[in-house]
């Protein structure tokens, strides 16, 4: 090769080795701008706000026991009649653990029933983190395959789920709670949920018939 092909070829190689690094630099542009457009990244939109919470039964996690007896299972029915937290939570999940203190305080200070979603945990381990740390749920349904939470719309756990007394999810955040989101956020959610008259059951049943 000539001394002249071989200097055009220097430009063309070099011109395809930033072509990677461009592109790079392209996508982390485009996904600062996604999480910075909304303001609160926890802020995650779901298709089932303001629909029924979806259909569903959860097995106890076997094993774990209250001064009362065991802490039963629960499913989309129990969640019908009163207005309820959900969370969704893991033994192995670090978030979860920092959150978990809020999780009592509500527990203690709030009269809704807060449920827990354990999600693909071992029973011995979801138990020692509740012995541990305390158990603030009423309930708590195994999710061994992850099979609910993805029906729940699940991103990453933790996440939690304010329901109303019709069994429609009224609010979620994605991610650990926190004094500042509890006080600024949940309970504000959760008076919310309790004024309100909503029936998406109803409202859901008389589009599918029109």
């Amino acid at each position: 090769m000539s001394k002249a092909a071989e200097q055009s070829a220097k430009p063309q190689s070099r011109f395809w080795m930033l072509i990677p690094f461009v592109l790079f630099a392209g996508l982390s542009a485009l996904f600062y701008e996604r999480l910075t457009a909304g303001g609160d990244p926890a802020a995650v939109p779901s298709p089932l706000l303001d629909k029924p919470v979806p259909e569903f039964t959860l097995a106890n996690v076997e094993g774990l026991a209250a001064k009362s007896g065991p802490v039963p299972g629960f499913g989309n029915e129990d969640l019908i009649g009163s207005v309820s937290v959900i969370n969704i939570w893991g033994s192995w999940c670090g978030p979860c653990r920092v959150e978990h203190p809020i999780l009592m305080e509500l527990a203690e200070k709030n009269d809704v029933p807060l449920y827990g979603i354990n999600y693909k945990d071992e029973p011995k381990n979801a138990i020692r983190f509740l012995d541990t740390l305390g158990n603030p749920f009423v309930a708590v349904g195994a999710d061994k395959t992850g099979r609910t939470s993805i029906d729940w719309g699940v991103y990453g756990v933790p996440e939690t789920f304010v329901v109303n007394a019709s069994g429609c999810i009224t609010y979620k955040h994605v991610g650990p709670l926190t004094k500042n989101l509890l006080a600024k956020k949940l309970l504000p959610a959760i008076e919310a949920a309790k004024a309100s008259q909503a029936d998406c059951r109803a409202q859901n049943a008389a589009s599918a018939a029109s």
